[in-house]
């Protein structure tokens, strides 16, 4: 899956951003060693190769969380986590429908795409058992 010739010129992480807002997750792949990239970009960096977009598994771990503290009437608080996926690229999201101060490191997660007013952001949620 890569852009359109006849796609608008305005860059990878546009593209990128317009499929997440059809609900589609996609990251790249070197076309050369593979190895996987995220957050898009013009040229692998690991082989300056054009890279191809690939849909991930959505699997990952939590690999890093902090729990943000807000005022119940501000929305309560929320986490921030960086999450591996098992493709091996890190990216910084939330895991939501479990508490905030629940999310651990190591935590098994699954991605998917939340809309909120026509635009598309990736999420994860528990995955398996720690649903």
């Amino acid at each position: 899956m890569n852009p359109s010739p006849s796609a608008p010129a305005t860059g990878v992480q546009s593209w990128h951003q317009a499929e997440l807002d059809q609900g589609r997750f996609l990251i790249q792949r070197g076309s050369v060693d593979g190895r996987h990239v995220y957050y898009p970009r013009e040229f692998s960096p690991f082989d300056a190769s054009v890279p191809e977009w690939v849909a991930p598994r959505g699997t990952g771990t939590v690999y890093a969380v902090t729990t943000v503290r807000r005022k119940a009437e501000a929305g309560g608080d929320y986490n921030v986590s960086i999450i591996e996926l098992d493709e091996g690229v890190r990216l910084m999201s939330r895991v939501e429908n479990i508490a905030p101060a629940d999310v651990r490191i190591g935590l098994r997660v699954q991605a998917r795409v939340q809309l909120a007013e026509g635009r598309g952001l990736v999420v994860f949620d528990p995955a398996g058992d720690a649903a």
